[in-house]
Protein backbone atom coordinates (compact mmCIF):
# COMPACT_ATOMS: atom_id res chain seq x y z
CA UNK A 1 0.00 0.00 0.00
CA UNK A 2 2.95 1.96 0.85
CA UNK A 3 4.39 2.32 -3.01
CA UNK A 4 0.73 3.27 -4.31
CA UNK A 5 0.67 6.54 -1.45
CA UNK A 6 4.07 7.30 -2.81
CA UNK A 7 2.35 7.23 -6.55
CA UNK A 8 0.06 9.15 -5.75
CA UNK A 9 1.64 12.24 -3.73
CA UNK A 10 4.59 11.85 -6.60
CA UNK A 11 1.51 12.44 -9.28
CA UNK A 12 0.22 15.33 -7.46
CA UNK A 13 3.41 17.43 -7.01
CA UNK A 14 3.88 16.67 -11.00
CA UNK A 15 0.28 17.66 -11.96
CA UNK A 16 1.54 20.42 -9.59
CA UNK A 17 4.42 21.79 -11.70
CA UNK A 18 2.29 21.23 -14.37
CA UNK A 19 -0.28 23.76 -13.64
CA UNK A 20 2.26 26.06 -12.53
CA UNK A 21 4.35 25.54 -16.32
CA UNK A 22 0.68 25.99 -17.94
CA UNK A 23 0.35 28.94 -16.33
CA UNK A 24 3.17 30.37 -16.87
CA UNK A 25 2.94 29.72 -20.45
CA UNK A 26 -0.67 30.93 -20.62
CA UNK A 27 0.38 34.33 -18.87
CA UNK A 28 3.66 34.62 -21.44
CA UNK A 29 0.73 34.28 -24.71
CA UNK A 30 -1.23 36.92 -23.07
CA UNK A 31 1.17 38.92 -22.72
CA UNK A 32 2.43 38.44 -26.83
CA UNK A 33 -1.22 39.03 -27.73
CA UNK A 34 -1.45 42.01 -26.15
CA UNK A 35 1.62 43.79 -27.74
CA UNK A 36 0.96 42.22 -30.70
CA UNK A 37 -3.11 43.73 -30.78
CA UNK A 38 -1.01 47.49 -29.61
CA UNK A 39 0.83 46.90 -32.80
CA UNK A 40 -1.68 45.90 -35.21
CA UNK A 41 -4.20 48.69 -33.20
CA UNK A 42 -1.10 51.45 -34.05
CA UNK A 43 -0.78 50.21 -37.63
CA UNK A 44 -4.35 50.52 -38.25
CA UNK A 45 -4.49 54.05 -36.82
CA UNK A 46 -1.46 54.69 -39.01
CA UNK A 47 -3.46 53.55 -41.75
CA UNK A 48 -6.91 55.36 -40.78
CA UNK A 49 -4.61 58.24 -40.78
CA UNK A 50 -2.89 57.79 -44.34
CA UNK A 51 -6.78 56.98 -45.91
CA UNK A 52 -8.45 60.19 -44.35
CA UNK A 53 -5.19 62.10 -46.14
CA UNK A 54 -5.60 60.51 -49.43
CA UNK A 55 -9.67 61.54 -49.26
CA UNK A 56 -8.90 64.82 -48.28
CA UNK A 57 -6.42 65.22 -50.91
CA UNK A 58 -8.09 63.02 -54.00
CA UNK A 59 -11.64 63.55 -53.04
CA UNK A 60 -12.87 62.21 -56.64
CA UNK A 61 -10.90 59.46 -56.44
CA UNK A 62 -11.93 58.56 -53.33
CA UNK A 63 -15.88 58.26 -54.11
CA UNK A 64 -14.90 56.42 -57.07
CA UNK A 65 -12.76 53.42 -55.00
CA UNK A 66 -15.59 54.05 -52.74
CA UNK A 67 -18.47 52.99 -54.94
CA UNK A 68 -15.77 50.34 -56.99
CA UNK A 69 -15.68 48.59 -53.38
CA UNK A 70 -19.69 48.94 -52.83
CA UNK A 71 -20.31 47.92 -56.47
CA UNK A 72 -18.28 44.84 -55.36
CA UNK A 73 -19.56 43.75 -52.10
CA UNK A 74 -23.50 44.61 -53.54
CA UNK A 75 -22.48 41.91 -56.27
CA UNK A 76 -20.70 39.32 -53.72
CA UNK A 77 -23.59 39.59 -51.80
CA UNK A 78 -26.34 38.71 -54.72
CA UNK A 79 -24.26 36.14 -56.39
CA UNK A 80 -24.43 34.39 -52.14
CA UNK A 81 -27.85 34.84 -52.09
CA UNK A 82 -28.90 33.53 -55.96
CA UNK A 83 -26.46 30.72 -55.04
CA UNK A 84 -28.46 30.10 -51.19
CA UNK A 85 -31.67 30.16 -53.41
CA UNK A 86 -30.57 27.69 -55.64
CA UNK A 87 -30.49 24.86 -52.74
Amino acid sequence: MQPLIMLVIDMAKKSKKLDKDMKKKISLAKRKAKNEFRKVKLKLQKAEKEVSRYIERNPRKAAGIAAGIGAAIAAGITAALIKARKK
